[in-house]
C-alpha cells in the first residue's frame, strides 16, 4: 500500500462552513481514498506533496449535464451523428473535469453515449473524465421537449413508459429523466405546459425504484412541476415556477431542487441577436420569477442540488464554477453553495458514503485553488486549477 500526504494547505472539506488551517490529508494511491487527515506536522508517508499554502475542496458534483450537446450550436446535438455525439461526449468530459467536476449525472445523451463512453472509462481507456451516472436518452412524450433524432424515448402511455425504462435499464442507464414540461429551447411549447402525465411519469418512478435508481423530472412551470411531485420523482430539474405548496410538498417528500440557473441566465445575457427571439424572450421573462421562488423555496428549507444543464446555448461545460454565484443570489452563504455539491448533490446521487466531501475514507477527488473559495465563489473559477481524482492529479 503506497501512501500519499499532502500537506501545508488550507482545507474546506465540504462538510462544515469553516476551513482547516495548516491541514494535512493521506491517501492510499492504491484505493484513491482518504485514510487519515489533520493539522500540523504530517504523518510520515511514502510521498509529501507541498501544497505550499494553497486551499483544497473537494472537487464538484454536477446533477445535470448534456455532455453530447453542443453548447455553440442552437441545434445543440439533434443533427449529430453517433461518432460525433462521441467525440463531443468525451471532450466535454474532459472540459468538465478540468474545471473541477469531478462526478457528473447525466440528464439526457443521443445515442445512450454517455452509457458507451462509461464502458470505456471502466475498461481504462477514457482518460481525465469525471466519474459517470448515465441515464442514456431522456423520456419524452411524442412531439415534447427533446423530442429529437436519436435524443429521447418517444412514450405516450404507462404502458408505452413501463417498456422504455426496462429497455433504458437494459441498455446501462442508471437513473431516468423524464419531461414533465415544456421548456425555453423548444419552439412549440412553453414552461407552463404539461407534458407527461402523473400516471406516466409515476411508472418511470416505479421501474426506477424498483432498482435502486433515481428519477429526475425536467419541470419548468405548471402544472408540470406539480405533476412531478405527485408522480414522486427525486428531483426536480429548474423548478423556475415552484410554488410555496410545492416546496412543502418537496421537503415532506425529501424531492430534490436543481435550479440550473445559468442555464437560464446566459440566454438573455448571452443570445440576444444570435438566438430566436423567441427563445430569448422565453428565458428573459422568466429571471425576475425563478430569483423570487427559488428564493422563498431555499428560505422555507428545500434541498438544493448542483446542476448546469451544460450543453445548452452558450453553457459551455466549463461554467459549473459559475453556478455558485448564482446560489449565492438565493441567499445562500458560499460554503451553503459548496454543500449544495458536496453534501446534497451526494445524497440525491446515492454516493455519499464515497463521494462528495473530504473526509477519512471516502475518495480524494479534490481541487487546488490559490485562493479561498469561502471568501468569494468567485475564487472558483481559476482556469489553472490543479484537480485530482483518488489522489491522482488530472489537470
Amino acid at each position: 500500500m503506497t501512501q500519499k500526504t499532502f500537506f501545508n494547505c488550507t482545507l474546506f472539506t465540504g462538510r462544515d462552513d469553516q476551513n482547516i488551517a495548516d491541514a494535512w490529508f493521506t491517501v492510499d494511491t492504491s484505493t484513491g481514498r482518504l485514510t487519515a487527515q489533520g493539522t500540523g506536522h504530517p504523518d510520515t508517508t511514502d510521498e509529501q506533496i507541498d501544497l505550499q499554502g494553497q486551499f483544497v475542496m473537494p472537487g464538484f458534483i454536477n446533477v445535470h449535464t448534456h455532455i453530447t450537446s453542443n453548447p455553440d450550436s442552437f441545434s445543440g446535438s439533434f443533427g449529430a451523428s453517433e461518432s460525433e455525439s462521441a467525440v463531443f461526449g468525451y471532450k466535454n468530459l474532459q472540459r468538465l473535469l478540468k474545471s473541477g467536476v469531478t462526478y457528473i449525472r447525466q440528464c439526457g445523451a443521443t445515442y445512450d453515449v454517455d452509457i458507451k463512453l462509461k464502458r470505456l472509462q471502466a475498461a481504462g481507456i477514457l482518460p481525465q473524465t469525471p466519474h459517470i451516472m448515465a441515464s442514456g436518452r431522456a423520456f419524452s412524450m411524442t412531439g415534447g421537449h427533446g423530442d429529437g433524432r436519436n435524443s429521447a424515448y418517444l412514450v405516450d402511455s404507462p404502458d408505452e413508459m413501463r417498456k422504455g425504462v426496462r429497455q433504458a435499464f437494459k441498455a446501462g442507464a442508471e437513473c431516468i429523466k423524464v419531461m414533465a414540461t415544456g421548456g425555453v429551447m423548444t419552439p412549440n411549447d412553453f414552461m407552463e405546459d404539461p407534458q407527461l402525465s402523473v400516471p406516466e411519469m409515476r411508472v418511470a418512478v416505479e421501474e426506477a425504484h424498483h432498482k435502486r435508481r433515481i428519477v429526475a423530472a425536467h419541470a419548468e412551470g405548471n402544472p408540470g412541476i406539480q405533476n412531478a411531485l405527485d408522480a414522486g420523482v427525486d428531483s426536480i430539474e429548474h423548478g423556475f415556477y415552484v410554488n410555496e405548496a410545492e416546496a412543502h410538498q418537496m421537503i415532506t417528500q425529501n424531492t430534490y431542487l436543481t435550479p440550473t440557473s445559468i442555464a437560464e441566465w446566459v440566454i438573455p445575457e448571452k443570445g440576444r441577436n444570435v438566438l430566436p427571439d423567441w427563445e430569448v424572450k422565453k428565458a428573459a421573462d422568466a429571471i425576475d420569477d425563478t430569483y423570487h421562488n427559488l428564493k422563498r423555496a431555499f428560505k422555507l428549507g428545500v434541498k438544493f442540488t448542483c446542476g448546469t444543464d451544460a450543453g445548452t446555448p452558450f453553457n459551455g461545460f466549463d461554467r459549473t464554477p459559475d453556478e455558485f454565484s448564482l446560489l449565492i443570489k438565493v441567499g445562500m452563504t458560499p460554503a451553503q453553495a459548496y454543500q449544495c455539491s458536496s453534501i446534497n448533490s451526494a445524497i440525491l446521487l446515492g454516493i455519499a458514503d464515497d463521494y462528495g466531501t473530504l473526509e477519512v475514507g471516502k475518495v480524494a477527488d479534490f481541487q487546488v485553488l490559490k485562493a479561498d473559495p469561502l471568501a468569494d465563489t468567485a475564487n472558483v473559477k481559476q482556469p489553472d486549477k490543479a484537480v485530482y481524482l483518488g489522489g491522482h492529479r488530472q489537470f
